[in-house]
């Protein structure tokens, strides 16, 4: 009989498929993986002591670095939580622009998520259609703050700016236009057979252990968790839209694959909602220009793209933070990558870290 050893092979920090300078290190016997280590780190920032010396609404830009696909909805859970400690209320004109900016930025991140999976396993041509139709989303964005992935649109008590005229009709055009791409995207993926037998019961995560370890977002619901911040705790007005939450069987990667292309599909009907019952009016409330919070300490989530966003503010009633910290869901959702690559070939260590969806920006903070 002959005896083997195991190996160690470094894949990353420098490597397209883990999406940032990630590091994992994988034990290896012969192709097939006995440990899957993420290391991190390599893209720390220090932007939740960054907090301790900005003025609450100097710190607004520095979430937009966090995770930065997504950007509105780390702005959003950011001015949620002042707003919260200082009671400050939105007009309505207000909520329902955060809501069509945060759900139209849920789709420009799940058409990231679907570009990289597909170029991650070898069809560079999912990766084109992706941007293809993300551009269009960011140019509705760069109409409404003149920016394309940085935004700081969403500001304490409102947004930034009131949309132009040319946004509505432009906002009209891709929703019509969307179904008929998300037909496409199926076509070239979904009914992909290479696609569905890399991803079709590899990296399966039990519903059970998603909860133990802490996941959240499409990982867990994938899982067959139903737990949907805008659903459970309903923050905003997202009570006042009808949609439905995906949920997946197998926490496959699979699953996570499908409840992504799923909420991508609710998201638009979300924001056609919105933009249907938007009210007229004021969209920034009167608020100081240097904002004191009392002292006390508070915590805010919001559903973000990869999961549950959350901020916890202690305030010492001065005009910054005193600790700032962010609940960041890559971070948590990347603890699983380990046991779910146990037992798989090296090449599906890459299926799982794309349909886990981290980012580095958010991981390391």
């Amino acid at each position: 009989m002959v005896k083997t050893e195991t190996y160690t092979l470094n894949m990353g920090p420098q490597h397209p498929s883990t999406h940032g300078v990630l590091q994992v290190v994988l034990e290896l016997d012969g192709e097939l993986v006995v440990q899957a280590i993420p290391r991190m780190g390599y893209l720390h920032r220090g932007i939740e002591k960054l907090a301790e010396s900005r003025t609450y609404a100097q710190f607004i830009p520095y979430t937009d670095r966090l995770d930065y696909v997504s950007s509105m909805g780390n702005n959003l859970g950011y001015c949620q939580t002042v707003e919260k400690m200082m009671g400050i209320t939105i007009p309505e004109r207000a909520e329902y622009l955060r809501i069509i900016m945060t759900e139209l930025n849920r789709i420009a991140s799940h058409l990231i998520f679907m570009g990289s999976l597909a170029i991650d396993l070898g069809a560079s041509t999912g990766m084109m259609f992706g941007f293809r139709s993300r551009e269009r989303i960011l140019d509705l964005f760069d109409m409404a703050c003149g920016a394309r992935q940085t935004y700081s649109y969403i500001r304490f008590g409102g947004v930034s700016a009131d949309i132009p005229s040319e946004f509505v009709p432009a906002l009209q055009r891709f929703l019509a236009d969307f179904p008929a791409m998300l037909e496409e995207y199926h076509g070239l993926l979904t009914g992909n057979e290479i696609l569905y037998r890399r991803l079709k019961g590899t990296g399966v995560i039990s519903g059970q252990r998603a909860l133990e370890i802490g996941l959240t977002g499409p990982a867990l619901r994938a899982s067959g968790i139903d737990y949907d911040i805008r659903k459970v705790e309903p923050y905003s007005i997202y009570d006042r839209f009808d949609f439905s939450v995906p949920l997946g069987q197998a926490g496959d990667c699979w699953d996570r694959y499908i409840v992504r292309m799923e909420e991508m599909k609710q998201s638009a009907s979300i924001v056609a909602q919105a933009l249907e019952k938007m009210p007229e009016g004021t969209v920034m409330s009167t608020i100081p220009k240097l904002l004191k919070p009392p002292v006390g300490e508070v915590y805010h989530s919001i559903e973000n793209p990869r999961g549950e966003l959350g901020y916890y503010i202690v305030s010492d009633g001065s005009t910054k933070p005193y600790r700032l910290h962010v609940r960041r869901p890559s971070f948590i959702n990347l603890q699983v990558l380990n046991e779910a690559c146990q037992g798989l070939l090296i090449g599906d260590v890459v299926a799982v870290l794309a349909t886990l969806d981290s980012l580095m920006g958010e991981v390391d903070c």
